[in-house]
């Protein structure tokens, strides 16, 4: 027989029969009751999660209590919203830190390590917390000025300085940061990091700026500090561990208040035409200095060739007199004569007074007496820068007469006559 068909007898009691779904009534053929099927399902999955309810005295369906399916399905939602929360909660510990920078992880507030470009995993807060610092982006900050569109303006409490001369200055500087200490940025800085570099800086620059001048800050001692600033601008952050590294700094300007800044200008352009005197100066001195000390050079080798000049005249005459006189010695009268000759030959030879003997000869002789004048006169030194170039200067500026004149009879007997010339200035 079917299990889902009644018995054969006609009065047989409806609980004999093989249907599974307990139908009372006699005879039924319909589908099972869906709040049972419910109160089933509520129950075999309240004891698969460990909360089976109790078999009772009293109550419908065999002492059942109605309330446990209820409560049993709450815990199991209360369960399934706990597992998932739980691996929400896990899965936010996953972070990413991207490149150039350095992600410092915290366990309960202390630190517990370094990560660097990636993805990485922490546990998630409470328990760990994540603080991700770019360190190698440049930052700038500025210091007695602040940078507008329409130009800059000035902050007086920070660019207004004390110099070493007591004098007060204008001055505005760029620092250009990075980070090299994530760690230490993170723990010793608790300001902004542009406050504390602006502070750090403004404190350097006054301690450098004291000890120059006001001159020497404003022309030749820029460059110089602005070194001495980043030297000491590093050390200060340095000894607070701020983990700050300065890459650069630039002075942008150094000038006097506005309110002095007409009478330092006249100082200064007075201070400009001082310099230039001086520089004209210096190469009137750098040009006279050398050509005289060249003049003197030379005037000292010419002394010194005249020195030498007339040494050597004076031991070759003392020489030539020494010969002389040892030729004497041996031929008295041979040397008489020949100093008697040479004499004359040197006397007239710068002389213009001619000798001509004519006994042997009646022929008038033709004596370019002018060529003969100009080579005599060439011979000499004094005579030859006396004399005129030309026969034609010679007759214009000079006046010529000529005299003849009998010199008288030689000793052989023989008459001579002279021409002599003189010429008159």
């Amino acid at each position: 027989m079917p299990w889902n068909q009644p018995g054969s007898g006609g009065d047989k009691d409806p609980k004999d029969s093989n249907d599974p779904w307990g139908n009372k009534r006699r005879g039924q053929q319909g589908p099972p009751d869906l709040d049972q099927v419910f109160k089933d399902a509520k129950e075999r999955l309240s004891k698969s999660l460990g909360g089976g309810g109790r078999r009772g005295g009293d109550g419908d369906g065999g002492g059942r209590n109605s309330q446990l399916p209820g409560a049993s399905m709450s815990l199991g939602m209360l369960g399934l919203v706990a597992v998932v929360a739980l691996g929400f909660w896990l899965f936010s510990g996953f972070y990413k830190v991207n490149q150039g920078e350095q992600g410092v992880e915290l366990r309960f507030g202390e630190e517990h390590r370094t990560t660097g470009a990636g993805l990485h995993w922490r546990f998630p807060s409470p328990i760990d917390s994540v603080n991700v610092i770019n360190v190698q982006n440049v930052n700038t900050v500025e210091v007695g000025y602040r940078a507008a569109r329409s130009g800059s303006n000035t902050v007086p409490q920070e660019a207004l300085m004390l110099t070493e001369d007591e004098n007060i200055i204008d001055i505005a500087f760029a620092v250009q940061f990075d980070i090299k200490s994530a760690t230490d940025l993170l723990f010793n800085v608790g300001e902004s990091v542009e406050t504390v570099v602006r502070q750090a800086t403004e404190s350097a620059v006054r301690e450098v700026v004291g000890h120059n001048t006001m001159d020497f800050a404003i022309t030749e001692g820029r460059e110089q500090i602005a070194a001495e600033t980043e030297l000491l601008l590093q050390q200060i952050l340095d000894r607070y561990e701020t983990g700050i590294n300065i890459r650069s700094v630039e002075m942008q300007n150094a000038q006097p208040p506005e309110q002095v800044k007409d009478a330092f200008d006249d100082a200064v352009r007075a201070r400009e035409d001082e310099q230039r005197l001086i520089n004209l100066a210096e190469a009137y001195r750098n040009d006279v200095i050398p050509r005289s000390r060249g003049l003197a050079a030379r005037i000292k080798e010419e002394a010194e060739g005249y020195k030498a000049s007339v040494i050597a005249d004076a031991q070759g005459e003392a020489d030539r007199f020494d010969q002389v006189r040892t030729e004497y010695q041996k031929a008295p009268q041979v040397t008489r004569d020949r100093m008697y000759l040479d004499t004359m030959s040197n006397v007239l030879g710068s002389s213009s007074k001619m000798v001509i003997d004519q006994s042997s000869s009646n022929n008038v002789m033709y004596l370019p007496l002018d060529k003969m004048i100009q080579s005599g006169g060439a011979s000499t030194g004094g005579n030859a820068q006396r004399s005129t170039s030309s026969p034609q200067a010679a007759t214009t500026n000079s006046s010529v007469g000529s005299q003849t004149s009998d010199f008288g009879i030689g000793s052989s007997g023989r008459s001579t006559r002279s021409t002599t010339r003189g010429t008159t200035r």
